[in-house]
């Protein structure tokens, strides 16, 4: 569930209060749902055992290869699962957040299961190109056709969660991917069928790391990012704080901070120096209306401070 509309404010100034307004408003991510990994799982799990068998019977690296990222794929479905449930758990007193960020760690784990599946299918690549070996091109053919319908009907379960969730993205590239190289197995299976070449299946499996390494760069990028707590993808931060400084009797924005809570959940904390106090709450729940809808920030926490004080925060070093 995607958590957004959460704000709290706090007033600092001689004589007046502290006073916060929590709105909770809960979108489903579609493709996010126990039914959609357990199906993927079950799909992925049959065909990585049925490719590996085809891909020793046959002789098949490129079989093999693509069985390897498959397992790593069942891997971070599991991985995904497991911290997709782990977020659902309510906050407690050492977890004040929750295990939100299970999420995230999931991500960066999956990220790395992917890289160490690229070496191993590198490594055994490099020895097929070295000494080539026959290969039985039909059952390539047959076993990767099975494999283009598998992958991609487990990438369409995820499809509609992707932009929402990193871990969901992560499923539906991997899932992608996997098609894309099962279909470039078809054709290496073809093209064996009529020249003869054995050298065509490792340049194959050569070629499906080179695809596999090209789609996991971006998700370990994103989700070391997440890990260091840096600005989520697609959120300006200049453009927030000149959101902020625009608002009516906002004369400074100063400790600004734009962070991940989860893969799904992003949160804001800021000091805002004000010339007025706002009358009520209307002024808070308006502006976290807005910065959940232009900025997907559904966990706002702002000081509003007036303007003649300074604040121990406002200072050269901080953004």
């Amino acid at each position: 569930m995607l958590e957004v509309g959460c704000a709290c404010v706090a007033h600092s100034g001689m004589g007046s209060g502290h006073h916060s307004h929590h709105g909770h408003h809960h979108h489903p991510v579609r493709g996010s749902g126990n039914m959609a990994f357990g199906v993927a799982v079950a799909l992925n799990l049959a065909f990585v055992v049925a490719e590996t068998v085809a891909g020793l019977i046959s002789g098949s690296i490129a079989l093999i290869a693509d069985a390897g990222h498959n397992l790593s794929d069942v891997l971070s479905l599991l991985l995904a699962w497991g911290a997709s449930a782990l977020a659902k758990r309510p906050p407690s007193d050492r977890f004040t957040y929750g295990m939100k960020s299970s999420s995230i760690l999931a991500a960066i784990a999956n990220a790395a299961l992917l890289w160490v599946a690229i070496g191993a299918i590198l490594v055994e690549t490099i020895r097929r190109l070295a000494d080539p070996a026959p290969v039985a091109s039909t059952a390539m053919i047959v076993v990767a056709a099975t494999g283009i319908l598998v992958n991609a009907a487990s990438a369409l379960l995820f499809a509609g969660g992707r932009k929402a969730d990193l871990n969901l993205r992560a499923a539906f590239v991997h899932l992608m991917a996997d098609a894309a190289v099962s279909a470039a197995v078809v054709v290496a299976g073809v093209l064996i069928a009529f020249s003869g070449l054995a050298w065509i299946d490792p340049v194959t499996s050569l070629l499906v790391t080179v695809v596999i390494a090209w789609s996991g760069w971006g998700l370990m990028r994103d989700s070391l990012r997440m890990g260091m707590l840096g600005v989520p993808e697609g959120i300006d931060l200049g453009e927030v704080r000149r959101f902020l400084e625009a608002l009516p009797n906002v004369e400074h924005v100063h400790d600004l901070h734009v962070w991940p809570m989860s893969t799904t959940e992003t949160a804001l904390t800021a000091h805002l120096t004000m010339s007025e106090m706002p009358a009520n709450d209307a002024f808070l729940h308006d502006l976290a209306h807005e910065l959940e809808h232009r900025f997907r920030i559904g966990h706002p926490t702002l000081q509003i401070e007036r303007g003649h004080q300074v604040c121990a925060l406002q200072r050269d070093s901080a953004i």
